[in-house]
């Protein structure tokens, strides 16, 4: 089914197949997933340009760290309403369309982020941008699983991380220069002309690949979506509030949490049962029917337990380098900036190898040193030398490499190619929920472990460091486990997903 469907993409006539890096593609086709690429590049740049200013504009706009945190839970927040209706959205509108809602999206909230006159309005155009990522990343997947033959998936995958790599390689070192020579407006007006640039080029050159249905969309399952995972994240992210206060305001969080949290999972139960309703007649919003893939089911546990780890460590890594050891924002930049490059010039030798030999060749090692380098850092102090935790940060992206592209192609190659939307739209609701959870547990953690230690503010705050690492670094563990039992699906489509 497979081969059919890469055949039946590839058209009579037209221009003949380009050959990209070792991946054979028809041109236009090759065109469409480099156009992707870059709008993916600016929305991961904008992204990226974020942790390395959160300390700068706590004190910028006389904030709490507890509430800068909501310009990244915020952002993720959004992404996890709006990544589950993506799936329907690639369903029903064609590729151009969908690109130029997504861009427009994400250049409107830019512009609005740089006119900000203060803290709320910021917030506001994070979720704006937020809106246009979350359709934009899951484009990109769907495209590039429905193009590119199944026997070279590995090495496209691999190319992806080239470009996606870079962001977050140039993001934090040039927040850190903007922010230490300028103004944080800065970090947006420069990401705005490329998001326009994007925009206007993809308007033009990114044709419709696949078929469209004509479904309607089922409200009820909207609502209940953002209620659900709505629901859910801004619960967790409500976990600080309540470490950090006492007599009634700490009643009032509790009760946020509680209700937020409850309303939430009720919400979340309401909507997998009616996708499971709907989906008889082919009409869910997100069709749940791929998790009848053991596989992919796997894939999404593995990806979840390493967007906790992962979005947690690197939320509190900046904090940590500026408060405890006190780097400036570029040398901030700077230590993440091996680490983001190391990651993308090894995509391409592993996706090769994920194509020849599979998944556990690179997940097993990936999952073991990524939780050896967490395990590492739960011992830093306030003396710990920033070239040591450059090193650390180094050689946990090589392992996070190693994982990333086989779990990103074995989980959607164990589906039929109908069901690649849904799939992808699971696998961003998954980072997102995750990520979201990591943030607001280890910045909770490293709050209040910082605000109960004693000794120095620095000593307290690498007490807090070490608590929130920690916990990373148990969430890791589970990793080796998933490691040895996900597979990579053979070139034809895997287990029929019925």
């Amino acid at each position: 089914m497979a081969a059919a469907a890469d055949t039946a993409l590839t058209p009579e006539t037209g221009p003949a197949p380009a050959r990209r890096g070792g991946v054979t593609l028809p041109a236009r086709e090759g065109r469409v997933i480099w156009l992707l690429l870059g709008a993916a590049f600016v929305a991961i740049l904008n992204e990226t340009t974020m942790g390395v200013a959160i300390p700068h504009l706590i004190k910028d706009l006389s904030i709490t760290a507890l509430q800068a945190q909501w310009l990244t839970t915020g952002f993720m927040l959004t992404m996890a309403v709006v990544i589950p209706v993506t799936g329907f959205l690639l369903q029903r509108f064609t590729t151009r369309s969908v690109f130029v809602a997504a861009m427009s999206l994400f250049s409107a909230g830019t512009l609005i982020a740089l006119l900000s006159p203060g803290f709320s309005m910021l917030v506001v155009a994070r979720v704006v941008q937020a809106s246009g990522t979350a359709i934009m990343m899951p484009l990109l997947m769907t495209t590039l699983m429905t193009v590119v033959p199944a026997a070279q998936r590995g090495r496209m995958m691999g190319r992806v991380s080239i470009v996606i790599s870079l962001a977050p390689a140039i993001g934090p070192t040039l927040s850190g220069l903007l922010l230490d020579n300028l103004s944080w407006r800065w970090i947006f007006g420069i990401v705005l002309p490329i998001a326009l640039i994007a925009l206007g080029v993809g308007a033009r050159w990114v044709h419709n690949l696949g078929e469209t249905t004509v479904a309607p969309i089922d409200v009820l399952s909207v609502v209940l979506s953002a209620f659900g995972f709505g629901g859910v994240v801004f619960g967790l992210s409500q976990i600080g509030e309540v470490a950090q206060t006492s007599g009634g305001s700490g009643d009032l969080a509790v009760l946020t949490l509680s209700v937020s949290l409850g309303v939430g999972v009720v919400a979340l139960g309401l909507f997998g049962w009616r996708q499971v309703a709907l989906q008889r007649r082919d009409d869910a919003l997100l069709d749940l029917r791929v998790f009848r893939s053991a596989n992919f089911s796997l894939s999404m546990a593995q990806m979840a337990l390493m967007s906790v780890a992962f979005f947690g460590a690197l939320t509190v890594l900046p904090l940590y380098l500026q408060n405890v050891v006190h780097a400036d924002a570029t040398e901030t930049g700077l230590v993440l900036l091996p680490g983001s490059l190391a990651m993308g010039l090894a995509g391409p030798p592993i996706g090769r190898v994920y194509d020849r030999y599979g998944t556990r060749v690179l997940l097993i090692p990936g999952a073991i040193i990524t939780s050896a380098i967490l395990w590492m850092f739960t011992a830093v102090g306030a003396d710990s030398s920033v070239w040591f935790i450059a090193i650390l940060q180094t050689v946990l992206a090589l392992g996070l490499a190693l994982s990333f592209t086989p779990l990103f192609t074995a989980s959607l190659a164990s589906l039929q190619p109908r069901f690649y939307s849904y799939g992808s739209a699971v696998l961003g609701t998954v980072q997102q929920v995750a990520g979201a959870a990591g943030i607001a547990l280890m910045i909770t953690v490293f709050s209040a472990v910082s605000a109960s230690a004693g000794g120095t503010p620095a000593e307290a705050g690498a007490a807090g460091a070490r608590a929130a690492f920690l916990i990373a670094a148990i969430a890791s563990l589970p990793l080796i486990v998933g490691a040895v039992v996900i597979r990579k699906p053979a070139d034809e489509v895997g287990e029929p997903t019925r």
